[in-house]
């Protein structure tokens, strides 16, 4: 049991990658603090958990509201009685277009899930960690944040500055024996990439089986990772094995080209 007595909040944990993280960590012992924007995803999240004997609950959370995220963590620490690893998880796709075609609202809609969120949740996080001196932090960034992404522009400039989120917290908060790190994706199995990839099709003119292939053949493992992948890298980084990780930007995507 890696993180035995820990607690941790998971941001976008409603399903996917973050709903894989929460599972995993639940599986190590770790009391498990359930958030995203609706409540019947969460809900059932922290149900599955509390199913199989573990220890969950759950808020309904939009990241880019400050006053939301200061109840989260509230909650986490006000019911679970401590902090600490925060999974800045929640995320969106963000629009599929050029730039000159893309609307202010989706852009700014983007970074305020995409950034600002992490950045409100370390906000609010962050002074309990100090508080007991020790504390870990992983950010779910992407690939997209370490290479161009012609149609996503909004979501490839939240990605990247996540990274340099990560980087500045890591420095800021090392002298307190927390860690920072961000784990940059790859493609992930999943209905979020079967919906980004149907989006860029349908932009490019391609077929959803030419526009797959785009995201498969650049990988020097010719397949996509799978969410229980990120899951176990954010383990690692959470866990004693990790303690002297710190800044750094792990990448999750069966060895995607970056050129």
């Amino acid at each position: 049991m890696k993180l035995s007595g820990k607690v941790s909040i998971v941001t976008g944990a409603g399903g996917g990658i973050g709903r894989a993280i929460a599972h995993r960590f639940s599986s190590e012992g770790c009391a498990v603090v359930i958030a995203g924007p609706t409540r019947e995803k969460v809900e059932r999240v922290a149900d599955e958990i509390t199913a199989k004997g573990g220890k969950a609950i759950y808020t309904v959370t939009d990241v880019s509201n400050e006053a939301q995220v200061a109840e989260m963590v509230q909650a986490a620490v006000g019911k679970l009685g401590r902090l600490d690893f925060l999974i800045n998880n929640a995320g969106i796709a963000g629009p599929t277009g050029l730039v000159h075609n893309l609307a202010r609202e989706d852009w700014d809609r983007t970074l305020d899930i995409n950034l600002t969120g992490p950045f409100l949740c370390a906000k609010h996080s962050l002074p309990h960690m100090y508080e007991q001196r020790s504390g870990r932090i992983v950010n779910i960034t992407s690939i997209a944040g370490l290479r161009a992404y012609a149609f996503r522009s909004p979501y490839c400039a939240s990605k990247w500055a996540m990274i340099g989120l990560t980087r500045t917290l890591a420095e800021e908060a090392g002298r307190y024996d927390i860690t920072v790190n961000a784990i940059a994706p790859g493609p992930v199995h999943g209905p979020r990439i079967e919906a980004v990839i149907q989006a860029r099709a349908s932009e490019m003119q391609m077929s959803y089986e030419e526009m797959e292939k785009q995201y498969v053949e650049p990988t020097a493992l010719k397949r996509m990772a799978d969410e229980s992948d990120i899951a176990a890298t954010a383990l690692f980084l959470c866990s004693e094995e990790g303690r002297n990780i710190t800044g750094e930007t792990i990448t999750v995507s069966s060895g995607y080209r970056l050129a």
